[in-house]
């Protein structure tokens, strides 16, 4: 980093300010600590101080992370290019390295990473070190020990149970490197859990760090007017914005099933997130859904520099996700051409006829949505019964049929134009479907589904071509257009040629 960059990254340091987390770290030369920009403890000298723009950058020059604003509390760092194409496959790299839906199981080799983006091992090293100063394994290290070192501080899973969900193959290879990176033993980052369980109280409670601005009321306002009742709970009042929801995931060789509930901590820009013990031993994937359903790791620096000159007094809008992209897949299929009330009306009659019946302390919870294999065999009649038309019963048992055997993951780690191209090979599925998944289940930050005819009318174009050329101005974040322009009344919202 230039001497130009440190002097403005001492500026946010000393200010404290959010906007900045995430996007660098502090090494502190006196303690051999690295630091948030958030950290709350004395501002340490100008000429004691390093900058990092990663963890793993931190971390493999010999700094450990900081126990009081802990670093793997920070949102991603997540930036976008098109123009450079090492650039993007670095990035690529990244995210599916920071995704556990990708190594929950088994963890990646260097050689299965650069298999997945279709370049050498030697050639992925080369651009992975010149973007992030690291090499993937070293970078896939950090992640794994940041994720361990949060379970163990806010979990009560046994370290043996750590070690596997932070993707380490053993116990004893787990200890040796959390010894060797952080000078301590795993056990004296307990806290917290024991009391929790003595006073009986349910579930475990992590923070999630986000990068202000954050229309929080907007992203409930969203969530609100979609979700499910007995699946979904959702708050939008200014008051107590919080969502809670029931989830199935698989992980491990095993289907986990259980709820979570979220309450956003506007004056710490976190969200409080609880899990069910049901899913604890799938912590690490369960909090990166959330982070994907909420869009924690947005940079709203990066995003309005682009679109605020043609979407203003947006700020702090972001892109809803999900926390489970095949339901995602279902209920977008569902809502084709129709309204949001009525696709919320179909989904609701899905769930109540094939919906699994789950046991919550929560009375607003009361079952997991439809299991892919029931879905995949279930009778076209009874689906008729429901309203939904033959198209989409093809759609809906096509994409079931595809989760339950694994060869259509929707998740964020998963290639963005394979992932369409083969959803638009299905029964059922146009672009408008394919995109729609894409920005919300892919968390592609540049998915443009055109053809939406909400999306036309906020715009003021009359076809999806019209819209598709407009909206050239607006790359690669076209997906938080899409919700900017969604949120805007038609008469301010118009497209410009600029």
């Amino acid at each position: 980093m230039t001497l130009a960059a440190d002097d403005a990254f001492y500026l946010a340091l000393q200010a404290r300010d959010a906007r900045f987390d995430g996007c660098f770290f502090t090494g502190v030369t006196s303690t051999g600590i690295y630091c948030r920009p958030v950290c709350r403890v004395r501002t340490p000298r100008r000429e004691n101080c390093r900058f990092f723009g990663h963890a793993a950058q931190a971390e493999a020059a010999g700094f450990r992370p900081c126990l009081r604003c802990r670093p793997e509390l920070a949102p991603h760092s997540i930036v976008w290019s098109i123009q450079d194409a090492s650039y993007i496959l670095a990035h690529q790299a990244a995210r599916w390295l920071d995704d556990p839906e990708a190594w929950s199981d088994a963890p990646p080799s260097p050689a299965q990473l650069a298999g997945r983006l279709g370049v050498s091992d030697r050639h992925l090293r080369r651009i992975f070190e010149a973007q992030f100063g690291v090499s993937p394994l070293q970078y896939l290290q950090t992640r794994r020990l940041l994720t361990a070192k949060q379970l163990l501080a806010d979990t009560h899973l046994p370290i043996a149970q750590v070690a596997l969900a932070s993707g380490f193959a053993s116990l004893r290879r787990f200890n040796a490197a959390f010894v060797e990176h952080y000078g301590l033993n795993p056990t004296q980052l307990r806290r917290q859990e024991p009391a929790r369980r003595a006073a009986g109280i349910e579930g475990s409670v992590v923070r999630l760090g986000y990068r202000p601005p954050y229309d929080v009321t907007a992203m409930l306002g969203f969530l609100e007017r979609r979700h499910l009742p007995g699946i979904e709970w959702v708050d939008a009042s200014p008051a107590t914005p919080r969502l809670a929801r029931t989830l199935r995931l698989r992980s491990g060789g095993h289907t986990l099933t259980g709820w979570l509930a979220c309450e956003f901590d506007a004056g710490r820009s976190q969200v409080v997130l609880r899990v069910s013990d049901g899913l604890r031993t799938a912590l690490p994937q369960v909090i990166q859904r959330v982070r994907s359903l909420l869009d924690l790791d947005a940079d709203p620096k990066a995003i309005n520099a682009t679109l605020l000159p043609h979407f203003p007094g947006s700020e702090g809008l972001r892109v809803p996700g999900t926390v489970d992209g095949y339901e995602l897949a279902m209920r977008a299929v569902l809502g084709q051409q129709i309204t949001v009330a009525a696709a919320r009306t179909l989904a609701r009659r899905l769930a109540e006829r094939f919906g699994e019946p789950v046991a919550t302390p929560l009375p607003e919870l009361t079952h997991l949505f439809p299991a892919p294999e029931v879905l995949a065999a279930a009778d076209p009649d009874a689906l008729g019964q429901l309203g939904i038309v033959r198209q989409r019963q093809a759609a809906l048992r096509a994409i079931a049929r595809a989760t339950a055997d694994g060869t259509l993951p929707l998740h964020p780690g998963v290639p963005y134009a394979d992932t369409v191209r083969r959803l638009c090979e299905l029964p059922g599925i146009g672009d408008w479907t394919a995109q729609y998944i894409a920005m919300r289940a892919l968390r592609w930050p540049d998915a443009f589904p055109a053809g939406d005819i909400a999306l036309q009318k906020a715009l003021d174009t009359p076809t999806a071509r019209t819209a598709e050329a407009a909206s050239q101005a607006w790359k690669p974040w076209r997906s938080y257009a899409v919700l900017r322009a969604w949120d805007r009344p038609p008469e301010t919202t118009r497209t410009t040629t600029s």
